[in-house]
């Protein structure tokens, strides 16, 4: 079987499980696993792409969040304009997460910025989540929590993908 058609399969009968599984357990955000997806074959669909896709998304997600928390406690829109006070704090975290990037464990700017992406337009989209009440919240309303739990859910589902597109290439084929 060719590489593209056991991808198809694999992809195709883990995304319906995943799937079921965002919807099924409910608070979860399917278009994160997806974007972890993603990430993850983005960076080459091995071992290596797993935990760079769970730590970099994960650490993006943090960045974004910590941002989000900065703009809506500290309050500099008043002074700086209601457009300028979080746009400088998403121009000063973004430095920070390249320049962290010279630490091995976070040096895939990609992941992390798909993490960082990922939770403004969680908190962008998603009514009352901007605020520090929900940021700062122990529970799924937090994008601190929601988003790195549903990335890691896509990253395993991508994973397990993965696997399972290997296990049908390598199949033998069938005496006739």
């Amino acid at each position: 079987m060719s590489k593209t058609t056991s991808l198809a399969i694999s992809v195709s009968i883990c995304g319906f499980f995943a799937v079921w599984f965002y919807l099924s357990v409910g608070n979860l955000l399917v278009w994160a696993g997806f974007v972890a997806w993603a990430c993850f074959f983005a960076l080459g669909g091995n071992a290596a792409a797993f935990r760079t896709t769970v730590i970099c998304n994960a650490f993006g997600v943090f960045v974004a969040s910590t941002a989000a928390v900065i703009i809506v406690t500290v309050p500099m829109g008043d002074v700086l304009g209601a457009e300028v006070w979080p746009a400088l704090m998403v121009a000063l975290t973004i430095a920070a997460y390249i320049l962290a990037s010279r630490i091995p464990a976070f040096s895939t700017i990609p992941a992390t910025t798909f993490g960082y992406a990922a939770t403004f337009a969680y908190l962008l989209q998603t009514p009352d989540r901007f605020s520090a009440q929900a940021l700062l919240s122990p529970t799924f309303m937090s994008a601190y929590l929601v988003l790195p739990v549903s990335m890691f859910i896509g990253a395993c589902f991508a994973f397990a993908s993965a696997k399972g597109s290997e296990f049908l290439v390598d199949r033998p084929k069938a005496a006739v």
